[in-house]
């Protein structure tokens, strides 16, 4: 696939947290793993987060099912001179980040525990509005900005999110604004205005993943101004999954209105030694003005996401599925385009 002439250049390299949203079924997730793996580049550090417990990165990075603790599990991109660095992930539990806050904030070690036996925990995480988010957007903050409270843990260069869809997004990364508002003060006020801070500052860039069909890019469109309404920074707009460019514009435009010289298809068929019948002529040309179709789609959703006033990158359909090879592939997309150097 030709790289993409529409790309913005844009210094990413302030930016430590990488949150990654879009529509269901554009591949956020896989986005964000090949994200982290461009990120890691010699020397660096990366962690690859999700919250939606759905064992995603294991299931991409074919690992086993992530409990609630950092692990090593990928090398990532390597540069030039052969040298890559690591990819950590964390799959995050609001149970278990409760009591970890508990732990960390109120110094609950033993009694933390107890209210769990209790259920309290549950409760807090299932029950009560909002707490959930809360848990899971800080504990992304703690990762980011590791302090004294969690000495031994790995400080990262970066950390990309895998978050919610883009139809919740705006709630989930404005939770604690909220939260803040009405703790007026003490340690969960002061612990909400920190998160909130990061959010919004030029230390976080808020990425978009796309496909070229009417909904997803509108619901695209429509997050970025959302986003912009809650002072969170848009970062990237990713379009995935887009088709290889083999036939020329004269082409297409014979194909969609199925102007086609079968004579010529039938020879081209004969020179590369293939038994040409008439029905597999006339399958060829449907398939063609299909694909054709397809494409002048996919080009005026193309123009609509060119328009949204942000940086645009493109990545390729994978016909094999998604495994840790396609992932390293799409990194290097990423890299190329130069949204990680």
């Amino acid at each position: 696939m030709p790289p993409a002439t529409h790309v913005v250049s844009t210094d990413w390299s302030r930016v430590q947290l990488h949150v990654v949203s879009g529509k269901g079924g554009t591949g956020k997730s896989t986005v964000a793993a090949a994200l982290a793996l461009a990120l890691a580049g010699a020397g660096r550090n990366v962690l690859l987060c999700e919250v939606e417990g759905r064992q995603g990165i294991a299931r991409m990075f074919d690992v086993d099912p992530l409990p609630y603790e950092e692990r090593r599990i990928a090398r990532g991109l390597a540069d030039r001179n052969g040298s890559a660095g690591v990819v950590h992930a964390l799959h995050i539990e609001p149970e278990a980040a409760f009591l970890e806050y508990l732990a960390m904030y109120y110094k609950l070690g033993r009694a933390g525990k107890a209210l769990d036996r209790f259920g309290v925990t549950e409760f807090a995480t299932t029950i009560a509005p909002g707490v959930r988010d809360v848990l899971l957007t800080g504990k992304v903050y703690e990762a980011v900005d590791r302090n004294a409270r969690n000495r031994n843990a790995t400080r990262y260069d970066a950390v990309v999110l895998d978050a919610p869809p883009t139809g919740r997004i705006s709630q989930f990364l404005g939770v604690n604004a909220e939260l803040a508002g009405l703790a007026k003060v003490g340690p969960i006020k002061s612990q909400a205005d920190n998160v909130m801070g990061l959010f919004r500052s030029g230390r976080t860039a808020i990425h978009l993943v796309t496909v070229l069909e009417e909904m997803p890019v509108q619901e695209t469109s429509d997050a970025i101004a959302e986003l912009r309404g809650h002072d969170l920074p848009v970062g990237a707009v990713i379009v995935n999954q887009v088709r290889p460019r083999d036939l020329a514009v004269d082409q297409l435009a014979a194909a969609r209105t199925g102007v086609i010289d079968a004579a010529e298809v039938t020879a081209d068929l004969t020179r590369a030694k293939v038994d040409a019948t008439h029905e597999m002529v006339e399958t060829l040309a449907t398939e063609g003005r299909e694909h054709a179709e397809r494409r002048a789609l996919e080009d005026a959703q193309r123009a609509l996401v060119d328009r949204l006033g942000v940086p645009v990158y493109e990545l390729p359909r994978l016909a094999g599925g998604v495994d840790p090879g396609a992932l390293h592939e799409l990194a290097a997309e990423l890299r190329q385009q130069g949204v990680a150097r």
